[in-house]
Order: structure tokens, then sequence, then C-alpha cells
């Protein structure tokens, strides 16, 4: 259940930039669900956010199952999850194998520890026994126990975007390891200043730890580092260090544009989200459009909604990045203007390396 307000949305782009799975929390209640969903509520956007970030499992929970105006109802449960469903592919889910849907009752606690008694609703148990939906386990805690995830790279070069970065007698970053295996001693480059520090240590929450894999949350000590040559966005690598670019070549799918530009064209601008790093950008030039039956437009002067677009994008500052294929972490973004999200996107190319 992400923030109500749309001025809250960066804030969430930053925690959900560290999750692996999300629990979009659904209200089943009358007008409630159908609030959330509809053209400019926040259900859509955090989905699609989440899906950009990263987040690669999604559990779709129906919450407030036990309201007066549901009592524990399988068809107002089968309603809401028909309406999402579509909504979730169109933002890049694969529903048969990345999303879960799930009834709960958050007031009194059924299906999140304890699974919800028979009396109350028969057709649940028969429901996960079989499988439907692709959830086979009966209560959210055992579910999200049951999570598997792949894709880790832990011998791969390091890579951890930094979230945050305080003083406590020395520097001391914040940040999810993506990929990579980080050691205290180690040597490391920081993106884009590709100054070198050694680590002095490494923790997750007050653990000193002797090394961290791909996946934990950790604080990393920088030895002789200062406060401004550590920042929100910059990238602490190992040898081969990540690109930093001020111009790249992705593939971006316009989801919604501002009310006075209703048309995506060159000169586009935008704060540009991608990890960490927050940055302003202009689209300079559209190389393509391919509209939602698949009809390629090349050379195209604009793009509306609904299209995807390959278009080349200026930063107004470099930013550490790579290609999607390369390291899908740091090859995802979003555009927004205005507080909402207009374009969601991957990075497809970036310009060759100046030696």
């Amino acid at each position: 259940d992400a923030p109500g307000h749309k001025n809250y949305v960066p804030n969430m782009i930053m925690g959900a930039s560290q999750a692996d799975v999300g629990v979009l929390v659904i209200s089943a209640r009358k007008g409630e669900f159908e609030a959330g969903f509809d053209k400019g509520g926040q259900t859509r956007e955090h989905a699609l956010l989440a899906k950009t970030l990263g987040v690669t499992y999604l559990v779709v929970v129906i919450n407030k199952m036990d309201e007066p105006t549901v009592k524990w109802s399988k068809d107002r449960y089968d309603e809401c999850i028909g309406k999402l469903r579509p909504f979730l592919k169109g933002c890049g889910f694969k529903i048969k194998k990345e999303v879960k849907f799930m009834p709960i009752s958050g007031l009194n606690g059924a299906n999140v520890k304890d699974e919800v008694a028979e009396s109350e609703c028969g057709w649940w148990k028969k429901m996960w026994q079989a499988g439907d939906n692709n959830t086979d386990k009966p209560t959210l805690m055992s579910l999200l126990d049951s999570l598997d995830m792949k894709g880790r790279m832990a011998d791969a070069p390091v890579r951890i975007p930094v979230l945050d970065r305080y003083t406590d007698r020395g520097t001391i970053a914040m940040g999810k390891v993506e990929s990579g295996t980080i050691r205290p001693g180690m040597k490391v480059t920081v993106m884009p200043t590709r100054q070198k520090f050694k680590v002095d240590g490494v923790w997750s929450e007050e653990t000193p730890l002797a090394s961290a894999r791909p996946g934990e949350n950790v604080l990393v000590k920088l030895s002789g580092a200062s406060m401004e040559e550590v920042q929100k966005g910059f990238v602490i690598c190992t040898e081969p260090a990540c690109r930093s670019v001020d111009k790249l070549i992705c593939q971006i799918m316009v989801m919604d544009l501002p009310d006075q530009a209703r048309i995506l064209t060159a000169g586009f601008t935008a704060n540009f989200h991608a990890h960490c790093a927050e940055e302003e950008a202009t689209v300079t030039k559209i190389f393509e459009t391919t509209d939602r039956k698949g009809k390629v437009t090349k050379g195209a002067r604009f793009a509306n909604i609904g299209q995807t677009v390959i278009c080349m994008i200026e930063l107004a500052r470099t930013v550490p990045l790579e290609p999607f294929d390369d390291y899908p972490f740091l090859g995802r973004f979003t555009l927004r203007t205005e507080g909402k999200t207009c374009a969601i996107g991957v990075i497809k190319k970036l310009p060759p390396k100046k030696e």
C-alpha cells in the first residue's frame, strides 16, 4: 500500500528500487477499489513503477474481505482480479509466472498467518489446492516464503547504487547489492566520478559482515571519501566499472502525458529516474514508433499514449547506467513529469566508449 498522494511517488521510487517482491494491497470494499483504480488512481501508477524498478514478483492481496459490503463474496473477489489482470499485463508482468492473487482480511488476520475459517469462506480452500490464479499456498506468509529468486550474479563485478549516505567517523553509503560480492578491504570505483576508494567495512543493519551477496541491503564505509564524493544515485563498482553517460538510445512505452502536451515530440522534457538517480532529461530524437497493433512507423515525428517508441534521450548531467540486456537493474528507468509517470523504458544502446 504505497503513498496515497502523488507528491510522495519519488520517495516510493527510492524504496521500491530496493525490493524484489511487491505486495499490492487492493481494497475489496465497494467504491474503494474503483477509486484507486480509475484513470487518475494511484494503484495504476504503483504497479507500473514496481515493474520498471525491477520488482520480480507481485503478490496482489485483495484486502477488507470481511467488510459488510463484501462478506467474503467470491464474485467480488473475481471481479477485482478480472479488472487487475489485463492492466498488470500491460505493465509488463507475466501473469502466469510473476503475479499471485490472494484474498485476506488485515483487520482480523484471516489468510495472513492463519487460513480463513471454512465457515466464513468456503471457496478459498478449493481454489488454492487447485492452484488457481498461480497461487498454491493458503496464507500470505507461506506464499512469501515459497518465492524463489533467480538471476542473481554473485560472481559478476560489484554494482551498488547508492540510496543515501551519512557521516559516522567517515562516509557511509546505503544501498542494495545488485550484483557481485562485496567484502571489506576491496578497492571500489565510484561512478560517475571514477574516484577509487577502499572499503573499510560492510554492515547489514548493525551487524558487520565478512561479505555481502546480491539482494542484500547494506551499509558500506568508504575510507577517505567526503560527503560530496558519494551522493544519491552514484554507483559503487569494482573494475570493470559501469558506464556513465549523458546520452542514451532507449525503448520507452508512453503511458500518460501532461495535459498541455498531448503528444510526445523531440524536445519533450521530463524527470528521468533510474535505480536511485534522478536527473532532468530531454527527448532529442525519435527513431521509430510502434502502435498497439504492431504497426511500425520509421522516422516518426511524434508519439501518442500507448505507443512504444525508440528514441534518444539526453540528460543534464552524466548518470551511471548500463544497457538493459547486460545489467537489467541499471538499464530500467521511468520518465515523470508534473507528478505523473509519463513513460517507462529500458536502455538499448549507450554511445561508444571514448578512450
